[in-house]
């Protein structure tokens, strides 16, 4: 599968990246910018199997059970309780708490539309899992998949939100109107 997956990616994609996956991190939080479109979901599947590397999400609840709860679970997919009278930043941590590896994907931007600045669940599940956080940018405009190297969240949020902003600076999704 990697064979393949790299050969679209590099060949028939025809694009780049620029830094590699710290496949050595077991356990992270993987912040990918901007989503702009449903083909960051694709784009993503083709990427960890690039990497040859697991890649998690977590959903609510009734996306697990029949018909198709076993598809999202093959997908490395985890359920959470996101229900208004629950604590998802602490659910989701938690989950980190039962596997041995447990590299979860989130869009910080919460949505494809166009948004000002990034949400802070990333950083608080990160930070209450006690793991770092990866950033991956999906530069559509060059054809380029960016990687930074493990970043552990500080006390500093504010510090903190800057380098993430500074990482996804000038990167234009899919629908570039929409990006970050």
């Amino acid at each position: 599968m990697q064979k393949f997956a790299r050969f679209i990616y590099f060949k028939v994609m025809k694009w780049s990246l620029n830094g590699d996956f710290p496949s050595h991190v077991k356990k992270c939080v993987v912040a990918v910018v901007p989503h702009t479109s449903w083909w960051d979901f694709p784009l993503g599947i083709i990427l960890r199997n690039v990497w040859n590397v697991k890649i998690n999400f977590v959903g609510k609840k009734s996306l697990f059970k029949a018909p198709f709860g076993w598809y999202f679970k093959w997908m490395g997919g985890a359920p959470v309780d996101r229900t208004k009278n629950s604590d998802t930043v602490t659910a989701t941590a938690e989950v980190f708490q039962t596997r041995d590896v447990f590299r979860l994907t989130l869009a910080p931007e919460g949505t494809r539309k166009r948004v000002s600045k990034l949400k802070s669940g990333f950083y608080y599940i990160a930070k209450k899992a006690q793991v770092p956080i990866i950033l991956i940018a999906f530069d559509f405009g060059k054809k380029e998949v960016k990687v930074s190297e493990p970043i552990w969240p500080t006390d500093d949020k504010e510090a903190d939100f800057k380098t993430y902003e500074d990482f996804f600076k000038g990167v234009k999704g899919k629908v570039p109107e929409n990006s970050y």
